[in-house]
């Protein structure tokens, strides 16, 4: 077609928008198809990462920055143009909006306007984004290089809070939010550890890690193993999990880092299942009322803040001779095999 042929009407604008997180050249059939029929292409940034794969694949870009205006002239005579906008998938606002205007005057008589994506997002793109936006904050940030494991652990202690108080108060934007803190959390860790001297590993080995784990605890989804109740599925997730972790204790895998009343109620649960002795403890109501317990609890706390006690230390030492007793009772006779069959993944929830 002759550029200078401006006879018959408007033709074809198409926007063609691609997105960084998929590599460039991967284009969607219909964006190769439209670029090869098309009159004239033009893309506004010299640097655009599908220039040097459209060149390779034959097609002739210009490389200019149009205006709206520009654009819809280019059309005339029944062309049709393609335009690669600066901004990728976030498309160009200054063009765009020109052509919205000139639209709604009903004073330029305005081709037919197509978007047409040529690549997409895949779901979990934009985490690439976030692993971008993690490594400059980890290189540049004079607070954020310097961090350590140790210097956040308290930090993803509080973010899971913050989530779980989101979650009980039913406030659906503050969850969003509070995940997104606990996901941060994860990548710092993962940024912080490619830097270590001697064992380093990044996000994509704690993503393959899981991956794996998670593949290998389905083997009715992803093998061929049949599990057809949530009941069947926590039996293979245990076995599974106690073939992993060979734990030899029932004490094994229950973090002492927990808070303490925590700690004390899941040591005397896996306790209490594998046949061991419970917490000796002076003769004390029995509550089967959870407001009743709590007042309790309430209770006991203010006496014990009142004494000058820290009743979170108090419980958290006591928890761990609980703990070291646990250990002693597996050593009689006929506790070893008891302990070893609990002590396989004894809550399926956990990792």
């Amino acid at each position: 077609m002759n550029d200078d042929d401006t006879t018959g009407g408007p033709g074809r604008l198409i926007l063609l928008t691609t997105s960084h997180r998929v590599a460039p050249g991967q284009l969607s059939w219909p964006a190769w198809q439209t670029l090869r029929g098309a009159d004239r292409v033009l893309c506004a940034d010299p640097r655009h990462p599908q220039l040097p794969f459209l060149r390779e694949a034959g097609v002739t870009v210009e490389v200019a920055a149009p205006t709206g205006r520009e654009l819809a002239e280019a059309t005339a005579g029944g062309r049709t143009v393609v335009y690669l906008p600066a901004g990728g998938g976030e498309g160009d606002p200054a063009v765009t909006g020109e052509l919205a205007r000139l639209g709604g005057s009903g004073r330029v008589a305005m081709p037919d306007l197509e978007l047409l994506p040529g690549s997409y997002d895949l779901p979990g793109a934009r985490l690439l984004d976030l692993v971008q936006v993690m490594d400059r904050i980890r290189a540049e940030c004079p607070w954020s290089s310097l961090r350590t494991h140790e210097d956040l652990a308290k930090y993803g202690i509080e973010e899971m809070y913050e989530l779980v108080e989101a979650i009980e108060d039913g406030d659906r934007e503050a969850v969003r939010e509070e995940l997104g803190d606990v996901l941060l959390q994860v990548v710092f860790h993962a940024v912080i550890a490619e830097g270590h001297p001697e064992e380093p590993f990044g996000i994509d080995d704690v993503a393959a890690g899981l991956v794996a784990k998670l593949v290998h605890r389905h083997p009715h989804i992803f093998g061929d193993e049949v599990a057809e109740t949530p009941e069947q599925v926590r039996a293979n997730w245990v076995r599974l999990k106690g073939v992993e972790k060979a734990r030899d204790s029932v004490a094994d895998g229950v973090p002492l880092a927990s808070p303490a009343l925590a700690l004390a109620a899941k040591l005397a649960g896996r306790a209490r299942e594998a046949g061991l002795p419970q917490p000796v403890t002076p003769p004390a109501p029995l509550y089967d009322d959870e407001t009743a317990l709590g007042d309790h609890l309430l209770a006991e706390a203010a006496a014990a803040q009142s004494a000058g006690i820290d009743p979170e230390a108090a419980l958290r030492h006591a928890a761990r001779r609980y703990r070291a007793a646990i250990r002693e009772a597996e050593t009689e006779p006929g506790a070893a095999a008891r302990a070893r069959t609990s002590a396989a993944g004894r809550d399926g929830a956990e990792g």
